[in-house]
């Protein structure tokens, strides 16, 4: 298949490429540094620097939509929120509008969201089927006008699976990149009281995930790819400083981390208890199924 994969430097993108290529699919990244592109997402990775170059003869068979700056690293300022927004929703919207004047239409458009789109839910177990209306905090709000603007693919017939992730577990990967020091030293700590509920899966699940869900002509909507078996902030904590041979005692208070993060503590505070129903439903099998299994592949 040919293959356009916008925010295809980041994590997610680059194991994406490697997985196409090594079944042989072209690959062409949309990136604001193309010439980057081949090294660091594959010698046989095209690059383009502007959607304007997806002109209506060329043929894409599928496009992956990954593209969106990181919410987590900066102040969520009114410029950094427009940001945010215009990375996620108004890409979006540019891509429906160029694939709408492709002579031949992409069979099908995987585009990006996350379980935060569930809001911090406590204790209630996140199905894709639920719930019937979306959190109203900004990061929730952001995934629903993320996965609205996709959907508008549909009305030109190409179908459309939304990609809702959650953290994921990679040896190259910020989440652990940023935590191992701490936890290196026994200085982990949990977040809050710990309770919160982490959903996560391992990266070598999250691409098998994605090609599932490109192969499957059936497949649409949203879908939750997260592994089966959230975990409590309190047990990832415990469970991280074991895989590393450290204690973890300690404790991050939640007046301190809102003190800090503002309007993005929320992220770390909150937390979604999500299951990949439709995944399961489908017949697709977790590599990694535990956290302490997803941990010892990504920290090996």
């Amino acid at each position: 298949m040919e293959i356009l994969i916008t925010g295809g430097t980041g994590l997610l993108g680059r194991a994406l490429c490697k997985a196409l290529q090594a079944r042989g699919d072209d690959v062409t990244v949309l990136s604001r540094h193309p010439l980057r592109v081949p090294r660091l997402c594959g010698k046989g990775v095209r690059g383009i620097g502007d959607l304007s170059e997806w002109t209506p003869a060329r043929r894409f068979d599928a496009v992956i939509n990954l593209a969106g700056a990181p919410i987590v690293d900066h102040a969520w300022s009114e410029a950094r929120k427009r940001q945010l927004w215009g990375s996620r929703v108004e890409l979006t919207q540019a891509l429906v509008a160029v694939m709408a004047r492709a002579e031949v239409l992409p069979a099908v458009l995987l585009s990006g969201s996350a379980v935060g789109i569930y809001g911090d839910c406590g204790e209630l177990i996140c199905a894709e089927d639920g719930p019937a209306q979306p959190a109203q905090d900004f990061g929730a709000r952001l995934c629903d006008a993320w996965e609205a603007a996709a959907l508008g693919a549909e009305a030109l017939g190409t179908r459309v699976c939304l990609l809702r992730t959650g953290l994921v577990l990679a040896h190259e990967g910020r989440l652990l990149a940023r935590m191992r020091p701490a936890f290196a030293m026994g200085l982990g700590m949990r977040l809050g009281d710990g309770r919160q509920w982490m959903s996560w899966i391992q990266l070598t699940d999250w691409v098998a995930g994605v090609l599932h869900l490109l192969d499957s002509t059936s497949a649409r909507g949203p879908y939750n790819l997260c592994a089966p078996q959230p975990v409590r902030n309190a047990d990832f904590t415990r469970t991280l400083a074991a895989a590393l041979k450290r204690p973890a005692f300690l404790a991050a208070p939640s007046c301190a981390l809102r003190l800090m993060l503002g309007q993005r503590a929320y992220l770390l505070l909150g937390g979604q208890r999500v299951l990949p129903e439709r995944l399961l439903g489908e017949g697709f099998v977790f590599q990694h199924e535990t956290v302490e299994e997803a941990l010892r592949a990504s920290l090996d």
